[in-house]
């Protein structure tokens, strides 16, 4: 029942959300090309959102690594759909790139085109290795950031597995480091039967950038291999 409650809660959250980011998008379009205020309303529904159940726990790592006004490629790891609000902690204007099906997905969706986030078909991998390379090197321009699970899909075991190389074609591309972002602990926060897990503890950890001089001096499958490993190494010492 109270899983029920919290998610009627959400709906209704994600509501009032959408409303504000809409008029936010339109009076702010002429003088925020980047969307910053659409972005800052998101960060700021993700912590009520996060806030509100009083034994989850936060430990939010490495922040001295971002430079806010800087724009970077971002890493992470995929676990679960609550992997994207834990993003929010981090202090960075960002758009994401996500699988078409997730566009289609009630509340959610709409707050992704809202966003301005990048929408691609993985069923047509060259189409949208093009399609993030153009979009994706756009929002780059405007000084933007752009986050991506390189992994393409959940992981169902819990470990990191192999990396894709298209986000680390896109930093290469477009000259920016990129940013390894390690999550351990958002796959708990809900149960198998969609309840929630109201005593759990998630970890955001933020690792020191790959400078852009590193980037494109290596091809981007070895970088991928290279922040893969990196990315593994410090999940395992979170757990531990």
């Amino acid at each position: 029942m109270l899983s029920l409650l919290y998610y009627l809660f959400l709906i209704g959250l994600c509501t009032v959300l959408i409303i504000l980011s809409a008029v936010a998008l339109v009076l702010c379009w002429p003088f925020d090309k980047s969307r910053r205020v659409v972005h800052e309303l998101s960060r700021a529904a993700v912590r009520v959102f996060f806030g509100i159940p009083p034994f989850w726990r936060f430990h939010v790592e490495g922040l001295e690594h971002v430079d806010r006004k800087g724009r970077y490629v971002i890493t992470l790891n995929h676990q679960a759909m609550s992997d994207i609000p834990a993003l929010y902690f981090v202090p960075l204007n960002y758009r994401w790139v996500s699988k078409r099906e997730v566009f289609k997905i009630p509340f959610f969706g709409q707050l992704l085109r809202l966003h301005g986030d990048i929408c691609i078909d993985r069923g047509r991998a060259a189409e949208a290795m093009e399609q993030l390379q153009r979009e994706g090197g756009r929002w780059l321009d405007r000084g933007v950031s752009v986050a991506i699970f390189p992994e393409g899909t959940r992981s169902k075991d819990g470990e990191i597995h192999r990396f894709k190389a298209g986000a680390f074609e896109l930093a290469r591309q477009a000259g920016v480091p990129i940013l390894p972002v390690v999550l351990e602990g958002t796959e708990r926060l809900i149960n198998k039967n969609r309840s929630f897990r109201w005593r759990n503890t998630v970890t955001v950890k933020v690792l020191e950038p790959v400078p852009v001089e590193e980037v494109m001096a290596t091809e981007p499958k070895e970088m991928a291999q290279r922040v893969h490993d990196r990315m593994a190494e410090e999940r395992k010492k979170i757990r531990n």
